[in-house]
């Protein structure tokens, strides 16, 4: 979903960095590459590796939830407006070919984005951080999205703009197919720089 239907990285960025200062810790561009497509809790975790840092299990829960209400507060002005070229054409010509689409994130509130960017319904299912016990690169959410689909992975296209989620894909049978993010397309099937290079 992030960085593939609507971009909120900034916002997960500030979000970290908000985290990271109240730990003292160096948080920047570069360490929040790795992030991208991974779970909140794996993500504070690489954090504190990152620095070398450990703290107490209490302060760590508390930090994820902080960390959300920080997210979900500067998601305040998203709507439609925020979904990423080529999205709305993709989804409206899949409905019309009778095209099954499903969001396979890796976040918990994407039922709350989607919502606000007006697409909740749009998806025939969506399977997010809610519905599984392993996150990416682990291929479990997509896995999830094709069962509940029907479908065999082999029959299935991954959207993805991250190393975990290409990974996930990869592992999981999927064809993988890479958007926006030069740094993975090696890894992918295919490159696209936004959907409106994809056509069905």
């Amino acid at each position: 979903m992030d960085g593939v239907v609507v971009s909120t990285e900034r916002n997960h960025f500030e979000s970290w960095k908000q985290i990271a200062a109240m730990l003292n810790l160096h948080f920047d561009e570069e360490v929040n590459e790795n992030l991208k497509g991974v779970s909140r809790a794996d993500s504070l975790r690489f954090i504190l590796k990152n620095s070398g840092t450990t703290i107490e299990e209490d302060r760590f829960e508390e930090l994820l939830v902080k960390k959300n209400e920080f997210y979900r507060e500067s998601l305040g002005a998203l709507s439609g407006a925020n979904i990423l070229p080529g999205v709305e054409k993709v989804l409206k010509d899949a409905k019309n070919e009778g095209v099954k689409v499903m969001i396979g994130s890796s976040s918990r509130n994407a039922r709350f984005i989607l919502d606000k960017l007006g697409l909740l319904e749009t998806f025939d299912h969506i399977v997010d951080g809610n519905d599984v016990a392993n996150a990416k690169p682990d291929p479990e959410v997509f896995l999830k999205g094709a069962k509940a689909a029907g479908l065999n992975p082999v029959d299935c296209v991954v959207f993805e703009d991250a190393a975990s989620g290409i990974e996930a894909a990869k592992k999981g049978g999927f064809k993988a197919i890479a958007v926006g993010n030069e740094n993975i397309r090696e890894m992918a099937d295919e490159y696209l720089n936004t959907l409106e290079e994809f056509s069905l």
